[in-house]
C-alpha cells in the first residue's frame, strides 16, 4: 500500500472537475501544480452510457468548460475545433448544439492539454476519512482507493455525479435484469442482437426517449413496452424567458432567496429539465410510431398513466405489476429485461453521504462558494459540484453554470489558503483575490 500527498484532490474527471482544472491553471497556477484529478474509469467519456452516434448536446457549444468565464482561453470548444481541423465544418453545419461525441472528444482534448493539474484514470475511490491534528481539528482528508493505496489532501472536490435512480418497486430485482440508461451501451453489448427479447422501458425523460430510439436499432426484433406515469411523452416547455433562470448570474439571486421560495421556483421550473424531451426528439418518436402503424407493427408500444407497483423474478422472467392510475386496475407484464430512463437519485451520492457521516454532519449544506459547511475547527475544506440544485438553482447539474462555478470554487480556495497561511504565519503565495481580478484574467 502506498500513500501519496497533494494539496488538492478532485474526484471525478467529468466536465465539472475538468472545468475546475482549467480555472486552476488560469487563475491559481501554484495550486494547480499540486492538484490531482482521479477517476475510476479508464477513459474520459461524457455520458458514456448514452454516447450514441446521433445523440446531441441540449445546450450551446458556448457553454463549454471556460467560454462564459474567459472566452479568450485556449481551452474553449472553438479552439478545440480549430486544433482538430474541424472549425470550418462545424460553422458550415450551422447548429449551436454539438453531437455528444464531439463534447466527449472535447473533454479528452482538454484533459490532454492540461499542463499543471495532473490526471490519473482507472483510480477508484472507495472511501474518504477525515485527518485530524492532536487537538482534534480537521486538517485534511485521506482518500482510499480500490487498490489499497491512499491519497492525503488538504482540499477535496467531489464531482462524481448523483447515483442512478432505481425505483423502489424494482429494487429487489437481480442487477442482471435491469439496465439503467447510464449503462445502456455496455448493457447492450452483452446481449445477442438477433434474439427477440421482451423489454420494458420505464420513464418519460430525454434519456428514456434516447433508449427507446436506440433499442429500435440495437435490438430491432424485440418487443418493447414503454411504461410511464404521465399521460404521454411531453416536450420541454422552456422559453427564452425561463432559460434566463439557467444563467450563471441567476445563482446569486437564487441562493439569497429563502428556502421556501427556492422550493417554489424549483417546482415551477421542474418540467423545463425533468420528465420531458426536446421537441426534435418528440417529433422523431411520433414519426417512428406512425411508421410502425403503417407497417402494422404491434411490438413497440406506449403504456401511459401507469405505475409499476411491484416487481419480481419468476420462472426465468421479470414480472411487473402495473397499476392503471385512472382505474386502479392491476395487470402483469412479463419481460426478459427492464431498461430504466429514470434519471438520478435526489439524495446525496453515497460517497458524499459517507464523508458527511465520517465527520458527524447532521445535514449536507454548502456555502455560496460550494464549500461544505463544517461546524467545527477546520484547516481543510471540501467542495461539492453538481448536487446543489436546492441552494444554487436548477442549472447546477448542467453545463450552463459550470465555468462560473469553477471560478467561484477557485476564488474560495484562494481565500481559504490565504486565511490558513496567515493563521499559521506563512506568507501567501498568490496575488489579488477579488472577483474583478479573476474575471479579468
Amino acid at each position: 500500500m502506498t500513500t501519496h500527498e497533494v494539496e488538492l484532490l478532485a474526484i471525478g474527471a467529468g466536465p465539472s472537475n475538468l472545468g475546475l482544472a482549467v480555472a486552476l491553471e488560469e487563475l491559481a497556477p501554484d495550486l494547480a501544480d499540486n492538484a490531482l484529478i482521479i477517476d475510476r474509469n479508464p477513459t474520459i467519456e461524457w455520458q458514456s452510457g448514452l454516447l450514441l452516434p446521433w445523440a446531441k448536446s441540449q445546450v450551446s457549444f458556448l457553454k463549454d468548460l471556460v467560454t462564459l468565464r474567459n472566452p479568450r482561453s485556449r481551452f474553449t470548444f472553438l479552439n478545440f475545433l480549430r486544433s482538430t481541423g474541424r472549425l470550418d465544418d462545424f460553422i458550415n453545419l450551422g447548429q449551436q448544439s454539438p453531437y455528444r461525441l464531439e463534447i466527449s472528444a472535447y473533454l479528452n482534448w482538454v484533459a490532454d492539454s492540461l499542463t499543471r493539474v495532473r490526471l490519473e484514470l482507472g483510480r477508484e475511490c472507495v472511501g474518504i476519512a477525515p485527518s485530524r491534528s492532536d487537538s482534534g481539528a480537521l486538517t485534511g482528508w485521506t482518500t482510499t482507493l480500490a487498490d489499497g493505496s491512499t491519497i492525503s489532501s488538504r482540499y477535496l472536490v467531489l464531482a462524481t455525479g448523483r447515483d442512478p435512480n432505481i425505483p423502489p418497486a424494482l429494487a429487489a430485482l437481480p442487477p442482471n435484469r435491469i439496465i439503467h440508461s447510464t449503462r445502456y451501451r455496455p448493457g447492450i453489448a452483452e446481449l445477442q442482437k438477433q434474439l427477440p427479447y421482451r423489454l420494458a422501458l420505464i420513464g418519460s425523460s430525454q434519456s428514456a426517449a434516447e433508449v427507446f430510439r436506440a433499442l429500435r436499432e440495437d435490438l430491432p426484433d424485440s418487443d418493447v413496452a414503454w411504461v410511464m406515469r404521465s399521460i404521454g411523452p411531453t416536450a420541454d416547455p422552456s422559453s427564452k424567458f425561463t432559460n434566463e433562470l439557467y444563467y450563471p448570474s441567476y445563482v446569486d439571486e437564487f441562493f439569497a432567496t429563502p428556502a421556501t421560495g427556492r422550493a417554489l421556483i424549483r417546482q415551477e421550473l421542474y418540467k423545463t429539465n425533468y420528465s420531458c424531451m426536446t421537441p426534435a426528439m418528440l417529433q422523431r418518436l411520433y414519426t417512428d410510431f406512425y411508421r410502425d402503424r403503417l407497417d402494422q407493427r404491434q411490438d413497440r408500444r406506449l403504456i401511459t398513466m401507469t405505475e409499476i407497483t411491484a416487481a419480481r423474478e419468476e420462472d426465468g422472467e421479470v414480472v411487473l405489476e402495473l397499476t392503471d392510475r385512472r382505474t386502479s386496475a392491476v395487470t402483469e407484464l412479463r419481460r426478459d429485461l427492464v431498461f430504466l430512463g429514470t434519471g438520478f437519485d435526489w439524495r446525496p451520492p453515497r460517497l458524499v453521504q459517507g464523508l458527511a457521516n465520517a465527520i458527524g454532519l447532521a445535514s449536507i449544506e454548502v456555502t455560496r462558494g460550494y464549500r461544505l459547511v463544517i461546524d467545527e475547527p477546520a484547516e481543510a475544506a471540501c467542495y461539492l459540484q453538481g448536487i446543489n440544485e436546492a441552494t444554487h438553482g436548477i442549472g447546477d447539474s448542467l453545463l450552463s453554470v459550470l465555468a462560473h462555478r469553477a471560478r467561484d470554487i477557485t476564488l474560495d480556495l484562494i481565500n481559504h489558503r490565504a486565511a490558513m497561511n496567515a493563521s499559521n504565519g506563512r506568507a501567501a503565495t498568490h496575488g489579488p483575490t477579488t472577483l474583478e481580478h479573476l474575471a479579468g484574467r
